[in-house]
């Protein structure tokens, strides 16, 4: 996979956050994403930033431009150096949750994009990687 293009974005703050939405927006708008998948992306972006936030203490954003044959895309790489998520198969299960919220963040984003991919160890950190494709 060849990377076009690629920056780093802080994930310390809920302006943080906000940042990233515009800059993921701005990036899919750039790489002729249709509507729907501009939404896609950029949902899937904010949910995973805000678990970094508020589960992983803070982290960043390796966004990149990606090209694979014919094939154009957005890569999101969220990673942290949180407490870690004990068990993966059951965090990425509908409505479960280990805060107040409704428990699809990870399960809803994987479904937004075309591939996720997350690592864990708890004590360690997390590391969650999104890719939509054109």
């Amino acid at each position: 996979m060849d990377v076009e293009k690629q920056a780093t974005l802080a994930v310390k703050s809920a302006e943080d956050i906000v940042r990233i939405r515009r800059e993921v927006r701005s990036w899919a708008v750039e790489s002729k994403f249709s509507l729907v998948d501009q939404t896609k992306i950029v949902t899937a972006a904010s949910e995973i930033a805000r678990n970094t936030l508020d589960y992983g203490g803070g982290g960043q954003l390796a966004l990149e431009k990606v090209r694979q044959g014919e094939r154009r895309g957005l890569r999101l790489t969220f990673s942290d150096q949180g407490p870690g998520i004990p068990d993966i198969q059951r965090a990425l299960t509908d409505g479960y949750t280990s805060g107040s919220g409704l428990g699809l963040g990870l399960s809803g984003s994987k479904r937004l994009c075309n591939e996720f991919y997350l690592e864990s160890k708890p004590g360690v950190g997390t590391t969650v990687t999104l890719i939509r494709w054109k």
